[in-house]
């Protein structure tokens, strides 16, 4: 017999969320096949068999338990109360990876609600499926309850398993109801009380309540401050514009504007130590090192992959890296271990739009970088009124590390880097 157990995950998490049982109690299982996905504060992972045999379940899904927990078993026998199934005897069905509960109907759904003479089409099959066999309870009753048809939902969960957040985001996306024909003076209704709104009440996902206690603890827990400037983004623009294609063809890799500004970071950090240290009780450490953090979203939350010695990569690693994270991102590959460490972040609000913001700090970092929008704005150079692309830029940090006058001039060295893209190459 196997123990199933929640993995190590990284030196800093002590427990995990079962968040959701990719097989069933009983199923038989090959080795290497996914059987449950775990959720922490960072990231989200899916747990392979380790063995082949039958699952038995030990604790249910929504659970938190610590690391090492065992939350289920790989055996050769059922129960204790049933003969042993050797490896071999076991049937097609049983060893089917899908579950043998897929071909039965739900014995809460009275056979009269199927039309005999409506046979099930392939896609209603498929949607069947995912309904009953691929979503966690929660989800399943939600579906059940608002009577949305899965065919319509795209799935963000692990392999593409349709989560609670893709049925709300489905149901908001639908069309309002038309308005009801106009009532006659004769007819009088009275106003529905604010209780008979329709409300969904959903419960936070782990990942979304861990976000939240580390934005109220780095409010709370920090002296916050902000300060603001711009930058012309013409220069870089310019320069990009230039050799993109050569970039392209030569690396592999497209050339984008984190890479100038993870440059420009390490050479503002390098001048301006306090940027990149932390408190640790009642001592200040003072990274001599630069591992920089890239905020990146993904259907699950805002995730930070860190580009480790990010001072000892050119602008082809740089992108290459950051294009790795969002790969991993996008099929649910990223380790915890790509997330731990970062002493200093970037956050780029400017992809969904946002022109000016005071982002906040990422624990137990003392400062976080706020790219925005690129936006055409008339601006004075040389006492004539030109238009320059111009961008919005906010570093917050923490007071009780940094001074007022080091985050001032921090982003004003980041600044004269991204103006005068020369100066990252010639470092100085």
């Amino acid at each position: 017999m196997t123990d199933i157990k929640i993995p190590g995950v990284g030196e800093s998490v002590r427990e995990a969320v079962l968040a959701q049982w990719l097989k069933n109690d009983g199923d038989y299982v090959r080795k290497g096949e996914s059987l449950l996905v775990i959720e922490t504060d960072k990231v989200s992972l899916e747990v392979s068999a380790e063995s082949d045999g039958i699952l038995h379940t030990l604790a249910p899904a929504g659970q938190a338990l610590p690391i090492g927990a065992v939350v289920g078993t790989l055996s050769l026998e059922r129960n204790a109360a049933s003969p042993s199934v050797p490896v071999e005897t076991i049937s097609p069905a049983v060893a089917s990876p899908l579950p043998a509960r897929a071909a039965e109907k739900p014995a809460d759904i009275p056979s009269a609600d199927i039309p005999a003479s409506s046979p099930r089409t392939p896609e209603a099959h498929t949607a069947a499926v995912l309904a009953e066999d691929f979503m966690i309870p929660s989800v399943r009753r939600l579906v059940e309850k608002t009577g949305v048809d899965v065919r319509g939902i795209v799935g963000t969960g692990p392999d593409g398993r349709i989560t609670k957040g893709d049925v709300l985001l489905y149901l908001e996306a639908k069309p309002a109801p038309s308005a009801p024909p106009a009532m006659t003076a004769e007819c009088t209704v009275a106003a529905p009380s604010i209780s008979d709104e329709p409300i969904i009440r959903t419960p936070m996902t782990p990942i979304r309540r861990r976000i939240a206690e580390r934005l109220v603890q780095a409010k709370q827990q920090t002296a916050m401050l902000t300060t603001f400037n711009e930058i012309d983004m013409t220069p870089v623009m310019a320069l990009r514009q230039r050799f993109k294609e050569d970039f392209q063809k030569k690396h592999g890799v497209s050339l984008g504007f984190m890479s100038f500004f993870v440059r420009a970071c390490v050479a503002a950090l390098k001048d301006f130590p306090a940027i990149n240290a932390r408190i640790d009780g009642a001592d200040i450490l003072y990274h001599n090192y630069y591992h920089i953090g890239v905020a990146v979203g993904s259907p699950r939350g805002l995730v930070v992959p860190v580009i480790r010695h990010a001072d000892r990569m050119g602008f082809a690693d740089i992108e290459a890296t950051i294009a790795h994270f969002v790969e991993k991102i996008k099929s649910g590959k990223l380790e915890l271990s790509e997330l731990e460490g970062g002493t200093f972040t970037i956050s780029n609000g400017g992809v969904y739009g946002s022109l000016l913001s005071t982002p906040i700090l990422n624990p137990p970092q003392s400062a976080i970088l706020g790219m925005h929008k690129i936006e055409k704005r008339p601006v004075v150079v040389d006492d004539a009124i030109v238009i320059r692309s111009m961008m919005y830029v906010a570093l917050s940090y923490d007071h009780r590390v940094v001074d007022g006058q080091g985050a001032v001039s921090c982003l004003k060295r980041i600044k004269e880097c991204i103006e005068a893209p020369e100066r990252l190459l010639m470092e100085i």
